[in-house]
């Protein structure tokens, strides 16, 4: 059998669940969870359970791994979730939804985070009519992102929007004709639609 070579689709069958790293690709029968659904390598049919402390961390490195953050920047969305008031694992995940780079993907603009995270960071995207380009910008309730009227990509921003890939959150509020996007409110957890249980990261952080 020919070793399936490419690394995000990999991950994605190492966790043995859709990530949805590259974008347009996950929706069609050429995902790598709908042709080979099981762990990648010659052993992954075979691979034995994983310990208690191996599943706190595979849900880490899930969550890194969608929202393509590192571990120092994870650390630093942890440490400001522990002390905020509420329930820490979800105002972690409330933090990363908050990331400029998942906003524009969110609002259907970019077809993956990773490409929303490129968007930004070439400086195709403002907020409150200023131009940010850190993809880590965490937004706040009454921000406005648009895509600037001067940005070479606004073409790839309306074949997004007309993709149509995914619903729009009851926390933004999308306005295609203007291509900007409203923070209506912050994240609740039933709008966080990912594959990943916070409270083993939790667990995890708290040894």
């Amino acid at each position: 059998m020919a070793r399936y070579r490419d690394a995000k689709c990999r991950l994605c069958r190492r966790e043995g669940m859709k990530l949805f790293l590259k974008g347009a690709r996950c929706f069609t029968d050429k995902c790598a969870i709908e042709r080979r659904n099981y762990p990648p390598g010659q052993h992954g049919l075979n691979r034995g359970k994983l310990t208690a402390f191996g599943i706190q961390l595979r849900e880490k490195q899930k969550a890194k791994r969608i929202y393509g953050v590192l571990e120092t920047q994870f650390r630093r969305y942890f440490s400001a979730a522990e002390r905020e008031k509420g329930i820490t694992g979800e105002n972690l995940l409330k933090h990363l939804e908050r990331r400029l780079d998942n906003v524009v993907h969110r609002l259907g603009f970019a077809a993956s985070r990773r490409e929303g995270r490129q968007m930004v960071a070439h400086g195709h995207f403002e907020v409150n009519g200023r131009k940010v380009s850190v993809p880590s910008y965490l937004v706040r309730v009454g921000d406005v992102v648009r895509a600037r009227s001067t940005s070479k990509m606004l073409a790839r921003v309306d074949e997004n929007m007309n993709a149509g890939r995914g619903q729009v959150p009851q926390w933004l509020e999308l306005d295609p004709n203007e291509r900007k996007g409203l923070v209506r409110s912050f994240p609740l957890r039933e709008d966080i639609q990912i594959p990943v249980s916070e409270q083993l990261i939790v667990e995890l952080y708290s040894k």
